[in-house]
């Protein structure tokens, strides 16, 4: 290792340890021991220009160990991204892009949000799954236009979560042979030695998986990391495990090998030692040897000459296949074409009845004929859930251009191999479980709301509706808790037309991730007849595209002067409708009001909502077979919530609706009760 290489690579333990210390919170000890690795896989082997983060045909590096910030951080200012020394004097404070663990869209270069072990490592199979099924739709003889790995960097923690196990199950199945995980086996956890809490064999592990599995036994020696790097990208037919034996806090005389470098600052004393016993020639915070920056410079034009003959290839890509390089350029924008939803069956004039999860089958099949890149499967519950596009290859090893995906149950790695296709680009991915089992994939549901990606969740058997599997399959809390998720789109429908319009919905949304809430039992359409009066601009719309607001009139109360509304999603707003014709008959003026998307109705105007629930209309019913939590938002504290607040039971599911009082006599009964005398 050459003097500057040393300096190179001892400013990244430098930038770390300073921007700790400065912050007084922080993670040091892993970014001190990955600097080597980082600096082969930054400065030798990954093909990225810092000029230009959003290169299509770049590598990919998910830093899956996110609590070691400070080391993409540092790796990503000295190679040339724009993220300055400010930024990294500024770690972990407030406005600043440089935050406690990396936040996609935040730092340039930052390719997902991680700090939750384990999600980095299954997002990353989703980019590699992307990555193949890109190159098997686009490259053609002599143009290879989509060809890069996918690198995650991962620990001791990442690979002790369970859906670590989930992933790299798939992607040893999948044969991902340009994935690539660099595991960080330094043997450390918060609580002391790893042996406190494991004795897996991780190699032996991700062999039975299917993957190839590379040691290098000192995670100083940049030459046997570089081999081992090179091995693994010259594997192609399994992913590759690189089995990286560091010391945490390397370098530091005090804390090398402790737990006590983990989670906290060095402290003032320590750093001075350690950079003493680097052989660093300055203890000044964050100086950086001129030298040291020159060589870490090179990145910029090499990538630049890396992105250059990419451009130069794509261009006569574009030559050969004009077509298909204008499909592929929109499908990495993200853009739909002009007439994405031709085949889209017209709902509103279905004329039997049908469990919404059949009609969101039907909307499935005519959006795959109009967004080829539509790419989807289930938990193993693709017949229940109405997920797989019939005509479709599987997306296996031998027919990578599949498009019907079989995630077997696992449903936690479904939720974050989804979330790297739709990272990548160029895939519109969904998925599909029982909606009780979106619990196992929550914690990828969050990041999909908190990196703002456009995945769709078809969550079937939405309530005590899917009967004698009783109550460990009947959600309960789950529309509540679901809702509670910022940028997480709800979408329960309640017939045919709603069912489409949400599909619409979810597909047009590009900012966030979208969820349907779907029934395993039949429903009627429903007859609309509401109000179109219009309200400070705003028409409260009667059809099923009342959905795009979350709430509207379904059927007006006579007159026009609602003495009580009403409100309901899903399966429950065909009991409301017959709830209105008794209440009706028995003169008292009912609105019902479908609330199929709680989330798109609290984005509407005050004067929308107001004309949908008039302030000065009290009396308020609500019912939906789940828990009546959150419910006051919509009915007020004089209202009345008809739902479910203990667990379920097994029993045909109309027993259950009748058990539990969710009928139209109780919503009858309800509603009176809150009429004056």
């Amino acid at each position: 290792m050459s003097t500057t290489e040393q300096l190179a690579i001892d400013a990244i333990r430098v930038l770390s340890m300073d921007a700790v210390e400065k912050a007084n919170s922080g993670h040091p000890g892993t970014p001190m021991a990955l600097a080597p690795v980082g600096y082969v896989l930054f400065h030798r082997h990954l093909n990225h220009n810092p000029r230009d983060p959003e290169w299509l045909d770049r590598d990919r590096f998910v830093l899956s160990v996110g609590h070691a910030s400070m080391l993409i951080y540092s790796l990503l200012h000295l190679s040339g991204y724009e993220v300055s020394e400010e930024d990294i004097r500024d770690f972990r404070q407030w406005g600043s892009p440089t935050a406690g663990h990396p936040e996609y869209g935040h730092v340039p270069g930052v390719e997902m949000t991680t700090g939750p072990l384990g999600q980095g490592v299954a997002t990353s199979v989703g980019m590699a799954l992307a990555e193949r099924w890109l190159a098997d739709r686009f490259n053609r003889p002599g143009h290879r236009v989509v060809d890069h790995f996918t690198f995650a960097l991962c620990s001791d923690g990442d690979v002790m979560e369970g859906v670590s196990h989930e992933a790299a199950e798939i992607a040893g199945h999948q044969k991902l042979g340009k994935l690539i995980w660099i595991f960080d086996d330094n043997r450390i956890t918060i609580e002391g030695s790893t042996d406190l809490s494991t004795s897996t064999d991780q190699a032996k592990r991700f062999e039975a998986y299917g993957w190839h599995v590379v040691h290098v036994h000192d995670g100083n020696d940049l030459e046997a990391i570089d081999l081992a790097i090179t091995e693994a990208k010259q594997e192609t037919g399994r992913p590759s495990l690189i089995v990286l034996r560091t010391t945490i806090a390397f370098g530091s005389p005090g804390k090398a090998g402790s737990a006590s470098s983990h989670g906290a600052p060095l402290g003032a004393a320590e750093i001075e030692a350690t950079k003493k016993n680097l052989g660093y020639p300055s203890l000044e915070p964050f100086w950086v040897d001129e030298g040291a920056r020159a060589h870490w410079g090179a990145c910029v034009p090499k990538g630049e000459r890396l992105q250059e003959a990419w451009i130069a290839r794509f261009q006569a890509y574009q030559v050969e296949h004009p077509e298909l390089a204008a499909e592929y350029l929109r499908m990495m924008e993200g853009t739909l074409a002009d007439d994405w939803d031709r085949e889209v069956p017209d709902l509103a004039a279905a004329g039997k009845s049908d469990a919404t999860r059949g009609w969101s089958g039907a909307v499935i099949q005519g959006l795959a004929g109009g967004i080829p890149n539509l790419v989807g499967g289930s938990a193993d519950l693709g017949g229940s859930n109405k997920t797989d596009i019939k005509g479709e290859d599987s997306l296996l090893p031998g027919t990578p251009g599949g498009r019907v995906v079989h995630y077997g149950v696992r449903e936690h790695a479904m939720g974050s191999i989804m979330n790297g296709m739709s990272l990548h680009g160029g895939i519109r991915p969904f998925g599909g479980t029982f909606l009780i089992f979106s619990d196992y994939m929550r914690p990828a549901v969050r990041l999909a709301g908190l990196m703002g990606q456009p995945v769709v969740y078809v969550w079937s058997h939405d309530s005590i509706g899917l009967g004698e599997d009783g109550p460990t399959h009947q959600p309960i809390e789950q529309l509540a808790s679901l809702r509670a998720i910022p940028n997480l789109c709800d979408l329960r429908p309640c017939d045919g037309p709603e069912t489409e319009i949400a599909w619409r919905v979810a597909i047009e949304r590009m900012d966030g991730p979208s969820f349907l809430a779907l029934s395993r039992q039949s429903v009627p359409v429903l007859p609309r007849q509401g109000s179109v009066a219009a309200a400070a601009g705003d028409d409260v719309l009667a059809s099923a595209e009342g959905l795009r607001r979350g709430g509207y009139v379904l059927a007006e109360a006579s007159g026009g002067a609602p003495s009580v509304i009403l409100v309901a999603s899903g399966t429950e707003v065909g009991l409301a409708v017959e709830a209105r014709s008794t209440l009706e008959a028995d003169g008292v003026p009912t609105r019902v009001v479908s609330m199929p998307s709680w989330y798109l109705f609290g984005q509407q105007s005050r004067a929308y909502r107001s004309e949908v629930l008039p302030p000065s209309v009290t009396a308020r019913v609500s019912i939906e077979a789940a828990s009546t939590f959150g419910w006051e938002r919509w009915i007020g504290d004089a209202g009345r919530a008809l739902g479910i607040d203990r667990f379920g039971a097994s029993a045909p599911a109309e027993v259950l609706y009748e058990k539990f009082g969710l009928t139209t006599d109780a919503l009858v009964v309800a509603a009176k009760a809150l009429l004056p005398d």
